[in-house]
C-alpha cells in the first residue's frame, strides 16, 4: 500500500515539474517572441494563460514588449486579456498606458473589462491622457459604456490628468477636445476642490482654457 502511494506521489510531482517546465519554457519563448514556437506549444495543449513570478500572464508580456503578432496570436488562442500582475497590470490597461492603440482595439474586441483598476486605481484612459497618446484617447473616450469620469486614487479624472501631467501643447488640446466630445464631465474637482478649469488657468493653458469654456 505504501509502496503505491510513494508512487502516486513521485508521478504527481513529476506532472507538477513536467507542467511547471512547460509553463517556464512557454514564457521564454514568448519573452524572445517566437512565434512558431509558441503556436507549437499551444497547439500542444500548453496553458496560454500561464504566467511568470510577478503573476504576468503570458499575454501581459507580450504587450509589455509591444510584440502585437504574439499578442494577437495569443489572444486567437483564448488567452484571457484582464489577467491583472502583482503590480495590478493586465494587458488591456498596460495597453492603453503606452498607447498601444492597436492591441487596445483587440482587447476591447476580446473582453476587455471597464471595471478593473491599476495600481493608482486608474482605467486605461487615465494613463493614455497624462501621456499624451491621442489615438489612444480618441478609442477609448468613445467607446460604449467607457468610464469616463472615473476618479482615480490621486484624485484625478481622465480630463484632470491631461491638464495636471499635460503640457498644454497641441495634443493635450486635441485630447481635452475628444473627451468633452465624448461627453466627460468638465467641472469634476480634484480631492482639494480646485476644479480642471482652475487648473488650466493656474497653469496658463490658454488654449485649453478656451475649449473648456466654449459653449457655455
Amino acid at each position: 500500500m505504501m509502496s503505491i502511494t510513494n508512487s502516486c506521489r513521485s508521478a504527481l510531482t513529476e506532472n507538477i515539474y513536467t507542467e511547471n517546465s512547460s509553463q517556464e519554457e512557454l514564457i521564454k519563448l514568448v519573452a524572445k517572441n517566437d512565434l512558431q514556437g509558441v503556436k507549437k506549444a499551444l497547439e500542444n495543449n500548453a496553458n496560454v494563460n500561464s504566467e511568470d513570478t510577478n503573476k504576468r500572464s503570458i499575454l501581459l508580456i507580450a504587450t509589455n514588449n509591444g510584440n502585437i503578432e504574439m499578442a494577437k496570436l495569443l489572444v486567437e488562442y483564448g488567452a484571457d486579456v484582464n489577467l491583472q500582475a502583482d503590480n495590478m497590470d493586465s494587458p488591456f490597461l498596460y495597453a492603453g498606458a503606452s498607447g498601444q492603440v492597436e492591441l487596445v482595439k483587440l482587447f476591447l474586441d476580446h473582453g476587455a473589462r471597464f471595471d478593473l483598476f491599476n495600481r493608482y486605481n486608474g482605467t486605461a484612459l487615465i494613463p493614455a491622457c497624462e501621456r499624451g497618446y491621442v489615438e489612444t484617447v480618441r478609442l477609448l473616450a468613445n467607446t460604449k459604456n467607457f468610464p469616463l469620469d472615473h476618479v482615480n486614487r490621486l484624485g484625478w479624472t481622465a480630463l484632470m490628468e491631461a491638464i495636471v501631467l499635460g503640457d498644454g501643447s497641441k495634443k493635450y488640446q486635441e485630447i481635452i477636445q475628444i473627451l468633452k466630445d465624448a461627453g466627460a464631465k468638465l467641472d469634476i474637482p480634484d480631492f482639494n476642490g480646485t476644479s480642471p478649469l482652475q487648473h488650466a488657468k493656474q497653469r496658463g493653458f490658454k488654449e485649453i482654457v478656451k475649449i473648456l469654456t466654449s459653449g457655455i
